[in-house]
């Protein structure tokens, strides 16, 4: 009897190493428990998968070293994503049947009823592990597709102008308690394709009489420029203005954007490449996606000035959605122009601290929420250069100009002396750009003068501010010391 004991003992013993085996080697190489024994067919058909997976892996890695931005291009198209998602749920559903497959070749009631419960659990742990990390990895496939489709409709101009790219960013204030949507912040970005070193332009959102290029169908209706004896014409107007007059814009899908474009040319005299259109509401969600913004919070600012709810000054302040987007858009206790100051701080914060390692840690997050809060007419084919110039960006100080009093009135601007200052700015952050220096104005700099200095309705001096924004902020600044973004 203990012969016939010590038998089933080593017999057990025998077919739990084997079957920790099959396990451990079916990990490795799926299949490959199936291919030495069980079911043949099925195990080498799992093992030519895996095969084909790893060499389609090591050929998209080669392409990826030697054609980056083609590669990201192709990846950043929603479809592929889709369709890379709906493959990887089928490989997940496949491994699973695998586990199950193998841990029946392991024979586990062989195994004794202890062993065999215990190798049964840890073979059910790591099925569902590797089911489960597959499974996610298809759903954030399937997140960031469905978002990239949303976010990247095309249709801008993939054109340099003059080797730049220039970019129109809104900020859109629609929401269920607003009637239509009007632009809540103007920014033109002005960005070198080849150092990426940029410029950035505040438009106030109460511009009169704003102008209209000549290849404009507003023109005809606004020949000098869009005004209304009631002061109502105002430039976030017009974006319900392309709206109203949609009739003008055939085969356009967004009229109002196509008509803020115009404008923005038209104002700049800069070529508008591409356009992004941030939902001002959703701007929160896409924050704490982030993980939220550190900043220096340089002045008291009104978060809810009625219930004495302020954001007050200090240095290093990690701030979640809610208060990055009225640090942003409050005008409680403060002006218009001040909060298209802090609306640029915000934008180089989030320049500086979305690196890729937030995004890997956050990706399906920030997939969705930015699908539900941004779209830009950037083309999939067009992000792997962009993605390329916004880190060069990153290690340049930005130049920014914002078009305040005294600069410009914008009750009665000056159009021709805001274009000549446009122009000289972009000389000017080229001309750093050829010295090969990543320095750039400070402070105390003034915006460069046009050719004409006369057409400027007032000095641009400002006293230097080290303690953050500038009041009225329509000097040249280095961003990265006005905002003091950590």
């Amino acid at each position: 009897m203990a012969d016939v004991m010590g038998v089933t003992h080593r017999s057990e013993v025998v077919q739990t190493r084997r079957g920790y085996a099959l396990v451990g080697l079916g990990l490795i190489l799926p299949g490959a428990a199936q291919a030495i024994h069980g079911r043949r067919k099925l195990g080498r058909f799992a093992l030519g998968v895996w095969i084909v997976l790893v060499l389609v892996a090591i050929v998209a890695l080669i392409l990826t070293l030697l054609m980056r931005h083609v590669m990201i291009g192709v990846f950043a198209s929603g479809w592929v994503l889709k369709g890379l998602a709906i493959c990887i749920f089928a490989l997940a559903l496949f491994w699973g049947l695998l586990a199950v497959n193998t841990w029946w070749i392991s024979r586990p009631r062989q195994m004794g009823r202890t062993k065999g419960i215990v190798f049964s659990v840890i073979t059910l742990v790591l099925a569902v592990a590797l089911t489960t990390a597959t499974v996610w990895l298809g759903t954030a496939a399937w997140a960031t597709g469905g978002a990239l489709s949303h976010i990247f409709g095309g249709g801008g101009s993939n054109t340099q102008n003059n080797g730049r790219y220039n970019i129109l960013i809104l900020g859109s204030d629609a929401g269920p308690d607003r009637w239509g949507t009007r632009p809540d912040s103007v920014t033109v970005v002005s960005v070198s394709a080849s150092t990426g070193r940029a410029v950035i332009f505040g438009l106030p959102r109460n511009m009169e009489s704003v102008p209209f290029p000549d290849s404009s169908p507003l023109h005809n209706l606004y020949p000098n420029g869009y005004y209304c004896k009631d002061d109502s014409c105002l430039l976030n107007a017009i974006y319900l203005l392309g709206l109203q007059n949609a009739d003008l814009y055939p085969g356009v899908d967004d009229p109002g954007i196509q008509a803020m474009m115009e404008a923005a040319t038209g104002i700049t005299g800069l070529s508008i490449n591409y356009f992004v259109m941030i939902d001002l509401q959703g701007f929160q969600d896409l924050i704490d996606a982030m993980g939220g913004l550190t900043m220096n919070i340089n002045q008291r600012v009104a978060l809810n000035a009625a219930d004495n709810v302020y954001l007050e000054a200090g240095p290093n302040q990690h701030l979640n959605g809610y208060d990055v987007l009225w640090f942003a858009r409050s005008r409680s206790m403060t002006s218009d122009y001040d909060r298209m100051q802090r609306q640029k701080c915000v934008m180089a914060a989030m320049l500086q601290q979305l690196n890729p390692a937030t995004v890997a840690s956050k990706f399906t997050d920030l997939a969705a929420a930015t699908g539900e809060t941004a779209r830009t007419s950037v083309p999939p084919s067009q992000i792997g250069v962009l993605t390329d110039l916004a880190l060069k960006t990153k290690t340049l100080p930005i130049i920014s100009v914002s078009f305040t009093p005294p600069l410009i009135d914008p009750a009665n601007p000056d159009y021709p002396a805001l274009r000549a200052t446009v122009a000289d700015t972009i000389a000017q952050s080229q001309s750093l750009d050829k010295a090969g220096t990543n320095s750039a104005p400070t402070a105390t700099q003034t915006v460069p003068a046009p050719s004409d200095p006369s057409a400027l309705p007032t000095s641009t001096e400002q006293p230097a501010d080290t303690t953050g924004y500038v009041s009225g902020g329509n000097v040249t600044d280095n961003l990265d010391q006005v905002c003091s973004v950590s």
